[in-house]
């Protein structure tokens, strides 16, 4: 069942939910008021009442001979860029500056969900997805996050579950 919780009756459909539903897949869609000044997860976890574990931020990445790719991690852990590359078979990898994340993805900061980039780029969920029956990222717009069944997601992106890419390390699916 597809859920569009619209609290905004001028809200469009973000392209990440169009992808959702072109795809069948069920998802909850979730608003809340951005705060410009705490664009964090932490904070979008805290005023949609969900636990920091359970909402995954999207961060793009650069390796060093590998290009762009994408790693989910829940919103209060941070990236190992060791963990990162190693899983892209890359020895060393970078964040994407944020002056280059709109150009890369067509997301913004605060805004970038692992659904409906420009390109599809190799894409990594923190190994502690699997343990909640449904995770929270990004719908592709400041304010808006979609809770979807981790496995769906991972198939939607092509991604792979068989790494942990965050600190602290959680068990692989």
């Amino acid at each position: 069942r597809k859920e569009y919780v619209e609290r905004n009756n001028e809200r469009k459909k973000t392209n990440a939910i169009r992808l959702l539903e072109q795809a069948g897949i069920d998802y909850e869609a979730r608003m809340y008021p951005v705060d410009e000044s705490d664009l964090s997860g932490t904070h979008a976890a805290a005023v949609l009442g969900l636990p920091a574990g359970q909402v995954f931020k999207t961060l793009v990445l650069r390796g060093a001979k590998t290009g762009y790719f994408v790693c989910c991690i829940p919103v209060d852990q941070e990236v190992d860029l060791k963990k990162a590359a190693k899983a892209v078979g890359d020895k060393k990898a970078e964040m994407l500056p944020m002056k280059d994340l709109l150009p890369v993805t067509g997301y913004l900061r605060g805004g970038c969900s692992p659904v409906g980039m420009k390109k599809k780029f190799p894409t990594f969920f923190d190994a502690s997805a699997q343990k909640w029956e449904r995770i929270s990222v990004s719908a592709g717009t400041r304010g808006e996050m979609v809770l979807v069944e981790p496995e769906q997601l991972r198939e939607l992106t092509r991604g792979s579950a068989q790494v942990a890419v965050s600190d602290p390390f959680y068990a692989p699916f």
